[in-house]
């Protein structure tokens, strides 16, 4: 995904868990985790792309957060704009980020090394 980095080391907890104890479910295989703020306009399309490759591929749930309301998950993870967009893994640990509006193409390749 373009503006992206493998996630790797980032220093956060389980991002897995910290979704789980705020209500959010994991998908089977991997989800598509959204940084979102309500004036984004980016975050918009985004949703969309999201949402049309959770629904096509098997296993996989999109997740959408909103920045401003869980600012102590955003400093850990360190988002720093919005969209962000986290790729994890069905274990919930996270394979990729990307900031910015991802391509529906780009988020099926990093999708491929999450499942």
């Amino acid at each position: 995904m373009p503006g992206s980095d493998t996630g790797r080391g980032t220093g956060a907890t389980d991002i897995g868990q910290r979704l789980t104890d705020a209500g959010q479910g994991l998908g089977e295989r991997a989800t598509l985790v959204q940084f979102s703020s309500a004036f984004c306009q980016p975050c918009r399309a985004t949703r969309r792309v999201l949402a049309d490759v959770a629904s096509m591929v098997p296993g996989v749930t999109h997740v959408e957060i909103d920045a401003e309301d869980h600012l102590d998950l955003v400093r850990e993870l360190r988002v720093l704009k919005t969209p962000t967009v986290l790729v994890l893994d069905a274990r919930g640990r996270e394979v990729r980020r990307a900031a910015g509006q991802p391509r529906r193409a780009d988020v099926i390749a990093a999708l491929g090394e999450a499942v």
